[in-house]
């Protein structure tokens, strides 16, 4: 897959899009109004989780920038809970949210990698 131009405008055919819109299945860990979170089909931990906002943003960028205080706020909240109720909490986990082609973004839609399970290591080694 290529990486993801996050200057485009926002394509409603991309994926994530489409397991909001339940054209495609996901196995789905949580949702509430502001977010959806599924295990990712490509694990990279044992526990690896994709939250994804229900907004149509492209990036951490574009979200911040577009989405409203209380779109923010719920999503982040989204976040934290899924962490806590997958109890990766107390022995640590890994949230990451790439943006644009240096960091790796595939999906052109905002989401957050909840990765634990095991230890993790340092994200860039020296």
């Amino acid at each position: 897959m290529n990486a993801v131009d996050p200057t485009q405008p926002y394509d409603d055919q991309n994926i994530f899009a489409k397991i909001l819109r339940g054209e495609l299945p996901c196995e789905k860990v949580y949702e509430d109004e502001w977010a959806l979170a599924f295990h990712d089909i490509g694990p990279q931990a044992p526990i690896h989780i994709l939250v994804i906002p229900k907004g149509p943003y492209v990036s951490l960028d574009d979200f911040t920038a577009k989405a409203s205080d209380e779109e923010i706020a719920g999503f982040c909240r989204a976040v934290g809970r899924v962490a806590r109720d997958q109890g990766l909490v107390e022995p640590g986990n890994r949230s990451i949210a790439n943006t644009g082609p240096d960091a790796g973004q595939i999906v052109a839609h905002f989401h957050v990698h909840i990765c634990g399970g095991r230890p993790l290591g340092r994200m860039i080694p020296e």
